[in-house]
């Protein structure tokens, strides 16, 4: 329901922009909204508009939205300053009644809470193949080794659908929802996916999550983990992170998107960065655990023969809605090319999504971001090329350093990206290397050892 008032209402506050007198209707938004009267102003557009007024010294007008729990408004505020507050007054009130979409907030906070319980999460193509696996579930240790080894097969290779026989794969609705069969796990596990793409639901990929029906400790003892000679610190306090910070991201996002309840568009604004932050630290705990294993010195990836030009494919489309998000093309290997190389698929893959990740950060929007491969003299190289302002030769020689984040600030970065990037692609006999001029992007080239056999 809709409904107008054009009769003023007014009110007053004081040196502290604390609202002391209100008339309705503004006085019942107020106190919805969770002020008193006496108390501070908590509607942020007002707020703003009285600070604004008594600063500048001068009477200022224009109109303001705001919502609570029950209604959304509109109105136009004219606010006069005085010596010790100011004076408000409220005209053309209109207040929309919220009805809040039910089907929408179920759907995004059951997805929150299926990304919080998950114990294995996957990135797959349009065709449900594996591209990327993580997983933080002790008893899904031989699944998730499993997985990385089989990238580029159907997920359900390895997690095989309850009393199903049909063929695989199937259409993604007939699998989400479905109960797996986990070998070397004593719980019971659920998949849920999340289909990508604006156009057509699965288009870009899926998401794949593995739900269990109970927490690890209710069931018996999970196998041991192989021993790791690069756990430490960083691998140890990780997981205890881990938890916490998605909680924060998913609570964010639910605030972000009004589900919980209706909110002003400034305090969205505010959950919105909370979310961003949040997804940053995440990165940050990927980071510094990965380099605590990269310094060791006995790490030593696992060499095997890897395609780089499908290395690269599968970048490029993990990458894509990021990438399709700023309006840049990425200009991934045809899907005839192939360089043979010597090399691990999964450290492989996280440096090229480290090279493509920062090209699509630093190009103009707009721009296109290039993947070449080749092989020459026994070796494998991809380059990945893009339009950003490029490296001065002194920013060149600094930008393979540890914490180097070369002046830039607000890009949510580490520092540590190339400088893991170059560890790894050293550990595995090879190289990463940089061309780039002002004003002419960059060029990073990582070289593996080329594939005698093939």
């Amino acid at each position: 329901m809709v409904s107008s008032n054009i009769l003023t209402a007014r009110a007053r506050t004081d040196g502290d922009d604390r609202l002391i007198e209100a008339e309705e209707p503004l006085a019942s938004f107020h106190l919805r909204a969770g002020g008193e009267l006496p108390g501070p102003i908590v509607t942020p557009a007002l707020l703003d508009l009285v600070r604004k007024a008594r600063e500048r010294g001068k009477r200022i007008s224009r109109a303001i939205r705001a919502q609570d729990s029950v209604e959304q408004i509109s109105a136009w505020a004219e606010v006069i300053p005085g010596k010790s507050g100011t004076i408000i007054n409220i005209s053309t009130w209109t207040a929309e009644d919220i009805v809040p979409n039910a089907s929408v907030s179920e759907n995004y906070q059951r997805l929150a809470l299926v990304r919080h319980l998950s114990g294995l999460t996957a990135r797959l193509g349009p065709d449900q193949e594996l591209l990327a696996v993580d997983w933080t579930a002790r008893d899904l240790d031989a699944l998730g080794d499993a997985m990385m080894e089989g990238a580029g097969q159907p997920w359900t290779d390895f997690a095989v659908p309850v009393g199903n026989n049909h063929q695989q794969p199937m259409h993604w609705r007939l699998l989400d929802g479905v109960q797996v069969t986990i070998p070397d796990s004593p719980r019971a596990w659920a998949v849920q996916l999340v289909p990508l793409g604006r156009n057509e639901p699965g288009s870009d990929g899926f998401e794949l999550y593995l739900v269990p029906d109970k927490p690890l400790s209710e069931t018996a003892p999970a196998r041991s983990r192989k021993p790791d000679r690069s756990a430490g610190i960083g691998r140890d306090i990780a997981p205890v992170l881990r938890q916490p910070v998605s909680r924060i991201i998913a609570n964010a996002e639910t605030i972000r998107t009004q589900l919980a309840g209706p909110l002003a568009d400034e305090y969205s604004a505010y959950a919105a960065d909370i979310a961003s932050a949040g997804e940053h630290l995440l990165a940050l705990i990927d980071d510094l655990t990965t380099l605590e294993m990269v310094e060791d010195e006995d790490f030593s990836p696992a060499p095997d023969n890897i395609d780089l030009a499908d290395v690269a494919r599968r970048a490029a489309g993990i990458l894509g809605v990021r990438a399709k998000d700023r309006g840049i093309v990425l200009v991934a290997p045809k899907a005839d090319e192939s360089v043979p190389a010597i090399g691990e698929f999964r450290r492989t893959l996280q440096v090229l999504l480290n090279l493509v990740g920062n090209a699509i950060r630093y190009s103009p929007e707009g721009g296109e971001v290039w993947i070449r491969v080749e092989e020459a003299s026994g070796r494998a190289r991809v380059t990945v090329a893009d339009q950003g302002e490029g490296l001065g030769e002194e920013e060149q020689a600094k930008v393979f350093a540890k914490f180097e984040r070369l002046g830039r600030s607000g890009d949510g970065g580490s520092g540590l990206g190339l400088y893991i990037s170059r560890r790894l692609a050293e550990a595995m006999t090879g190289s990463l290397t940089v061309e780039s001029a002002k004003g002419q992007g960059a060029r990073f080239t990582l070289e593996l050892p080329g594939d005698p056999e093939a």
